[in-house]
């Protein structure tokens, strides 16, 4: 960061998803020397799922953050199918973004509710886990220097409940390790990246379903 951000604007064509992100990681080019900019953050956290046996579509999600990451996942899970996605955030600079999140998503999915709600609001972050089906950590709690905390309280973790987070370093976060305790199913970040770089090697073929899944979305 900021050069993912920059970069979306810097070339010829850019992908659904990464035009609702806003950032692409990845940069193709056509046999015409035209570039086209990706992100493959969002398919290689689906990805990661499927790979435990999870998918999005008809889930209820709650997703911890609102940067870069958080983004990809929010989009992607929408274009996927998800029922409802739920954003918590800590009223900073990144909530605004969180905000714009929720607008786009809501003019691009229809079919996916979106929310956003400050993190610090502990009735509404505990209800929200209560009832949704997969929890996500897209922020750098758990990593060092952060290493040894976590978001939510290990009481709201229940054995029906899928816990993902982004982090890959440490492999297993606090937050990864109460959710094996509690007995859920517990992903961590480092499938994310390995599928994002799988991804990567053949962007377009990934493209291709996103356009199909937008299309869907918007039942053009």
């Amino acid at each position: 960061m900021p050069d993912k951000t920059a970069a979306a604007g810097l070339v010829d064509a850019i992908s659904p998803a990464a035009k609702l992100i806003g950032a692409c990681n990845t940069v193709t080019v056509g046999d015409d020397g035209k570039l086209t900019g990706h992100n493959t953050d969002g398919i290689g956290f689906v990805q990661n799922l499927r790979e435990h046996a999870v998918e999005v579509c008809g889930k209820r999600l709650v997703v911890l953050g609102a940067g870069g990451a958080a983004t990809a996942i929010c989009v992607q899970a929408a274009l996927n199918g998800a029922q409802e996605i739920a954003i918590f955030n800590r009223a900073d600079e990144f909530y605004v973004n969180g905000e714009r999140t929720v607008e786009k998503l809501c003019a691009a999915v229809p079919a996916c509710r979106v929310s956003i709600h400050p993190l610090e609001d502990a009735e509404a972050l505990e209800s929200a886990v209560k009832d949704c089906d997969i929890l996500v950590k897209a922020t750098k709690v758990g990593m060092k220097p952060l290493d040894g905390q976590s978001l939510v309280d290990a009481k709201l973790l229940r054995k029906d409940l899928v816990v993902a987070d982004t982090v890959y370093n440490p492999r297993k976060t606090l937050l990864i390790e109460q959710a094996e305790s509690a007995g859920c199913t517990a992903i961590g970040g480092i499938g994310m990246l390995l599928w994002r770089g799988v991804v990567a090697k053949a962007p377009d073929n990934a493209v291709t379903a996103t356009t199909d899944a937008l299309n869907a979305a918007l039942a053009i």
